[in-house]
């Protein structure tokens, strides 16, 4: 038994007849299949609501991920700026410290050339005044802190007023 179907083109093809009705049945299953799933691939394509809901679930995702790299890479920064701001604050502790140091002993010299130069006035004038710059140079060595701070905070003064005229040449 042979049948005359119409073929994709319009023409007349003639249809592989099946040899049984069981035969014919199993093709009709096939047909049917084949015919769901064109549709249902149709279907899909057809669903515009689903495929904006997926591109849209899609941009949520990469999102996330782009938000999570970016607060870590913003964090990792922030260690960074963290580490070399404390490295700096111990540069300038440091050298304010030596600084008053250098500012200490040169506190000391001086009292001692003065203590020198009174001691030697003192032989001809009298002493009054090396007393009073031995009270001094005494006081400062029982309490050497007071020196040391003011030393320290005038060489802090003198590091800032430094960077500010280095600040002011580079922007010039």
């Amino acid at each position: 038994m042979t049948d005359m179907t119409q073929g994709a083109d319009g023409g007349s093809a003639r249809a592989a007849g099946a040899k049984g009705p069981d035969e014919l049945r199993q093709q009709i299953e096939r047909t049917r299949s084949q015919l769901g799933d064109t549709v249902e691939e149709l279907a899909a394509k057809a669903d515009v609501k689903a495929r904006a809901r997926a591109r849209a679930a899609d941009l949520r995702d990469r999102a996330g991920a782009m938000t999570v790299q970016l607060r870590s890479t913003a964090a990792q920064a922030g260690h960074r700026v963290q580490e070399r701001a404390s490295h700096a604050g111990h540069r300038v502790q440091e050298r304010a410290s030596q600084a008053g140091h250098r500012a200490q002993e040169r506190a000391s010299q001086a009292g001692h050339t003065v203590q020198d130069r009174a001691a030697r006035a003192a032989d001809t004038a009298g002493h009054t005044v090396p007393q009073r710059v031995n009270s001094a140079v005494e006081a400062c060595r029982r309490n050497p802190r007071p020196v040391m701070i003011a030393g320290a905070a005038g060489a802090a003064l003198l590091t800032a007023g430094l960077l500010l005229l280095r600040r002011g040449r580079r922007h010039c």
